[in-house]
């Protein structure tokens, strides 16, 4: 089977890809009622040879409600008449959450607040109180 080549260093086979045709939904006249133009393309993660582990945990969490419980992705295209173009946007949009995972999300470090941002904050908080203090009932 021919090998579909996602980075430079990740490529899957063509036969991890499962193709099925149904029909769109929504508007379209007679034609769109007898022709099978909506394409699901079904990628098993979980059994997956050809992605590393760390792209698999990153690819299900992109993935989200559209994986199943067995880590199966399943993407769903419609939005053109034609089977081909569909089949062929249900892919890309599939390589490009693939190409997505493969990126490393950067570690973030805590920074602490400035010396005068601290003093902003208590210098607010007093003035508030101040207006507030005078809202009170007059005492004489």
């Amino acid at each position: 089977m021919p090998r579909i080549e996602i980075t430079r260093s990740i490529s899957i086979d063509e036969g991890e890809l499962s193709e099925s045709s149904t029909r769109a939904s929504g508007a379209g006249g007679q034609h769109v009622n007898t022709t099978d133009s909506a394409v699901i393309l079904r990628f098993d993660i979980a059994a997956s040879p050809s992605l590393p582990e760390v792209v698999k945990y990153r690819l299900a969490a992109l993935a989200g409600s559209r994986m199943t419980n067995e880590g199966v992705l399943i993407l769903r295209s419609e939005g053109s008449r034609s089977q081909f173009e569909n089949r062929r946007e249900v892919r890309e949009r599939l390589f490009a959450m693939i190409r997505e995972a493969t990126i490393v999300p950067k570690k973030r470090k805590p920074t602490k607040p400035t010396k005068a941002s601290q003093t902003r904050r208590i210098d607010g908080k007093t003035r508030r109180a101040a207006v507030k203090a005078g809202r009170g009932k007059v005492r004489e």
